[in-house]
């Protein structure tokens, strides 16, 4: 499980932008966001406007879903990770450092920043074998 975790880490690791989909339980609603991720914590860590449609669908309703893909046309590097969670506003200091380490320049825009508390991950990557899936569910919940 550990070792699945990881390599989903080290997937994250090489990218910075995420998709997610949100629904206010009629409408839905995709946007991009930056992101940092923690491993120990197993969450995003995203800074986003209380006037977006993201965020107003979020005080609907918190699931959301997501993605992290890397584009390629080459079949044997597809990789990507589809996940789903928990929208949360952020309150852990560990987790703001990690992001502003990331992202020194929001630092300036003073953002509202926001935690994607992770249930599920689907990792498919290509190159350790066609349509090879790993996938993840936090049995904690």
């Amino acid at each position: 499980m550990q070792n699945d975790l990881d390599k989903i880490d080290a997937f994250l690791a090489k990218h910075h932008v995420l998709t997610l989909a949100t629904s206010d339980g009629l409408e839905l609603s995709a946007c991009n966001l930056f992101y940092a991720f923690d491993l120990e914590k197993i969450s995003f860590v995203v800074a986003s406007s209380d006037e977006t449609t993201h965020i107003k669908n979020i005080s609907k309703n918190r699931n959301v879903a997501g993605t992290v893909v890397l584009e390629t046309k080459i079949v044997g590097k597809i990789e990507g990770v589809q996940f789903r969670g928990e929208f949360l506003p952020l309150e852990d200091e560990a987790l703001k450092k990690l992001y502003f380490k990331s992202f020194a320049y929001a630092l300036a825009m003073n953002p509202t920043l926001w935690q994607i508390k992770i249930n599920h991950f689907k990792l498919t990557d290509n190159t350790l074998g066609f349509g090879k899936k790993i996938i993840w569910t936090n049995s904690f919940l």
